[in-house]
């Protein structure tokens, strides 16, 4: 019988021939991600509960401060420094203020084929290039770590086959919030979604982080793309090769399979306080908004900031809205600074802030107040995730946001 793309990678990562659906196997890592959200937990249990603590293999190790920083606090700033001592006595990877967690990945580490932990939900983006990648708690962290295993229960795999190409004025953001609509918050509950088809080759890398990135809000324990000549060329631009190329076989086993035409999607929102809570855009027209959030490890690449900064020449942001503009890494900040983007931004009367994960986790940057409303290009809209409890979060994509921002409700860009 055939394999997934999943099953592939954990086959290979436990030394074995063939795995399927249910099977549990112990995995060997290729690379284990942290950051400042738990890394402090898992240094305390290290320090503290280990008998003979020890790291497998330290250049396995990356570590990045990227959700409080600046530290916002007394105790921010000790959890920064627990982990900059740690990473410094054993010489871990570490990135401080340079960027969010994904891009940085995805920058810098991440192959076709490899198996990722990493201490944080979202690193199933790194499947926009082929890699097993999937967040772990701070106690499998730390197994993983003094261990470099782990055990994995075989997922199944939801297949999507794309075809055609999006439409002017929408983007990846609208298709992940449509798919995660369409199947619902626990529609992948613990499998891995799996694309694939002509119409991949229509989406940047950019456009695939941002897929595979938000599907953990449907429940996947994973995403994963087929590495096609659009991938490679960002590897070999960036100077890395691919562990190992997989696709499925033909005989390969799904759970479910769907086929979208990319042609069909129009701009979408997801309303408050759920994920999967998606209309079209037009069905929140005229929602009076307080702030917008331009940014995250979704929608912070340098395609992001173009999208906002082309809306914005020549307008001004609402005078009763605040809008943050975040670049997910120094490398896009540099990049939207040679194009003039960040001029744009400042001028027309955004916030333009470090490169870090700011609103979207919501502890410190920009923080909304009881009643008000964000639209975002964040990650997540729970019930208290960018502030108060009574404040709601709309998600959407660049375009929207950026269109809402300039209006000071929410609208579309077409509707400018």
């Amino acid at each position: 019988m055939g394999m997934t793309m999943a099953e592939k990678i954990i086959a290979a990562a436990a030394g074995v021939k063939e795995v399927k659906a249910g099977d549990i196997h112990t995995v060997e890592l290729d690379r284990l991600m942290s950051n400042d959200g738990t890394t402090h937990l898992t240094i305390d249990m290290y320090n503290q509960k280990l008998k003979n603590p020890r790291i497998a293999d330290v250049k396995k190790l990356i570590w990045i401060v990227d959700h409080n920083i600046p530290a916002d606090s007394v105790k921010t700033a000790a959890s920064h420094k627990k982990m900059r001592d740690f990473a410094r006595e054993h010489e871990i990877d570490f990135w401080e203020g340079k960027g969010v967690c994904h891009q940085i990945m995805m920058e810098h580490y991440v192959r076709p084929g490899e198996l990722i932990f990493g201490a944080d939900s979202h690193t199933c983006a790194y499947g926009a290039l082929g890699a097993f990648g999937t967040g772990v708690g701070c106690t499998d962290y730390l197994y993983a770590m003094v261990t470099g295993k782990s055990w994995l229960l075989v997922p199944e795999t939801l297949r999507f086959t794309l075809t055609g190409k999006l439409k002017e004025g929408v983007y990846a953001r609208d298709l992940i919030l449509t798919i995660i609509g369409k199947i619902g918050a626990n529609g992948a509950n613990y499998k891995a979604m799996e694309f694939a088809g002509d119409g991949l080759k229509n989406l940047t890398i950019g456009d695939r982080i941002a897929i595979c990135n938000l599907c953990v809000e449907a429940g996947a324990k994973t995403a994963l793309m087929e590495v096609d000549e659009v991938a490679m060329a960002y590897l070999k631009e960036r100077g890395r090769e691919p562990k190992a190329v997989f696709t499925s076989d033909p005989d390969a086993v799904f759970a479910k399979e769907y086929t979208i035409d990319l042609a069909t999607i129009e701009p979408i929102v997801a309303k408050p306080h759920f994920v999967d809570n998606v209309v079209p855009a037009a069905e929140s027209l005229g929602v009076k908004i307080d702030e917008a959030f331009l940014g995250s490890c979704n929608n912070g690449r340098l395609e992001d900031l173009r999208v906002g900064a082309e809306l914005l020449k020549r307008k001004k942001v609402h005078p009763h809205v605040r809008f943050l503009v975040v670049p997910a890494s120094n490398e896009v900040y540099l990049a939207a600074m040679k194009e003039g983007l960040i001029d744009v931004f400042v001028e027309a009367g955004a916030i333009v802030m470090n490169a870090n994960c700011s609103v979207c986790w919501g502890s410190c940057q920009g923080v909304i107040g009881d009643g008000e409303v964000l639209i975002s290009t964040g990650t997540r809209n729970f019930k208290g995730r960018a502030g108060h409890p009574n404040g709601q979060v709309y998600l959407a994509s660049a375009a929207t946001v950026t269109a809402s921002a300039i209006a000071g409700e929410i609208t579309t860009a077409d509707r400018l």
